[in-house]
């Protein structure tokens, strides 16, 4: 029997990973309730939020294969829920599924700017380039009511700190000003990822992250108030999104980014065998070829965990994406200018929110 799918979610199933001996979880029979007509639909999965105070914010890293040490994640899960998410395995540390919990059960740290105040009035505190975005989407729904991202972004052009964003969200406009300000002292760059230029595939892959066309139309609104924009197509899903590769280029380039790249679908843990379903469910006719392709790819395993080969995929199909990517930024006169942002303006504020005169 076929999985259900959850209107508005990604996942298709809440089960739990068999790597940390977590109880199972087994459906309680409402679904089946429901196809009788016993006691009515089962009840619509609600998004928590769980505010967490955490010691320090900022979270450093010496990964080989990642352009930057240190990073900030505001909240944890997602609601866009966005199904081959290659974070959702962090939710079992919770205890929590890495599917539908994933993006319904979410945590927040209303403290974030405090807490990364005191880290950069730390005495010999070295700038770098903090990177946003690089778990889960700073500008997913919640933030909204939280503003955790933009009391980063205050705080962070208020020391002159440069920050890299990445988001699938037309809210990061909201912060416009904020961006602007920064991008004129070289503090910022934003990537915004666009997957396919269908909404509703978009609708199925990552239910809650803004319509394919708002996020062009924000790439072109960054662009115009002169904030370095790149557009990643990430990630690329053979025989369900790579067919939108060169179109997404095509407008990205008619925008006005910088750059462009590409990254194919990664499947960490329990991100596997929750592709598989939704694929069963969603495109049960190309789910077999997928998978494969991916395979062949990834040296016969669905996940390639390697540092390097794990953003590298090899074969032929790879070098064919590579080549069908290349062309397409030549079509598109995209001039693929690398940013560098500017740490040398950056002013050490004191732990009581006030700058040093030095």
């Amino acid at each position: 029997m076929p999985i259900r799918a959850f209107s508005g979610r990604g996942a298709p199933s809440n089960a739990v990973p068999q790597r940390f001996g977590l109880a199972a979880r087994e459906a309680d029979g409402d679904w089946l309730d429901e196809a009788a007509g016993i006691d009515g639909p089962a009840p619509k999965l609600r998004t928590t939020v769980t505010e967490e105070h955490p010691r320090a914010i900022l979270s450093f890293n010496a990964s080989p294969d990642i352009p930057f040490d240190r990073s900030i994640n505001a909240y944890r899960g997602c609601e866009h829920g966005c199904v081959y998410c290659f974070a959702r395995p962090t939710h079992a540390y919770h205890d929590l599924s890495p599917g539908l919990d994933f993006e319904t059960k979410l945590f927040a740290k209303p403290d974030a700017a405090s807490l990364l105040r005191k880290t950069l009035a730390k005495k010999g505190y070295a700038p770098a380039v903090i990177a946003m975005g690089t778990n889960t989407d700073p500008y997913q729904p919640i933030e909204a009511r939280y503003r955790i991202t933009r009391a980063i972004l205050e705080l962070c052009l208020e020391v002159r700190h440069p920050v890299a964003i990445t988001t699938k969200s037309a809210r990061v406009l909201r912060d416009l000003d904020l961006l602007a300000q920064m991008a004129r002292m070289d503090l910022v760059a934003v990537s915004l990822s666009v997957t396919t230029l269908d909404p509703r595939l978009s609708g199925l892959l990552e239910p809650r992250a803004s319509a394919p066309a708002k996020r062009i139309d924000a790439l072109a609104r960054l662009v115009d108030a002169g904030v370095p924009a790149n557009c990643m197509i990430a990630p690329v899903i053979p025989a369900i999104t790579d067919e939108f590769m060169e179109g997404i280029v095509e407008r990205a380039g008619a925008v006005g980014v910088q750059s462009a790249n590409w990254i194919m679908m990664r499947l960490p843990h329990e991100v596997s065998p929750l592709m598989r379903e939704w694929l069963d469910t969603h495109f049960p006719d190309r789910a077999a070829k997928v998978m494969n392709t991916v395979r062949a790819m990834r040296g016969g395993k669905d996940n390639e965990p390697d540092f390097h080969a794990r953003f590298r995929p090899q074969g032929a199909w790879a070098d064919l994406f590579r080549q069908r990517f290349r062309l397409a930024i030549r079509r598109a006169r995209i001039p693929q200018r690398q940013v560098t942002l500017d740490c040398s303006r950056f002013r050490a504020p004191s732990a009581d929110g006030q700058l040093s005169l030095l």
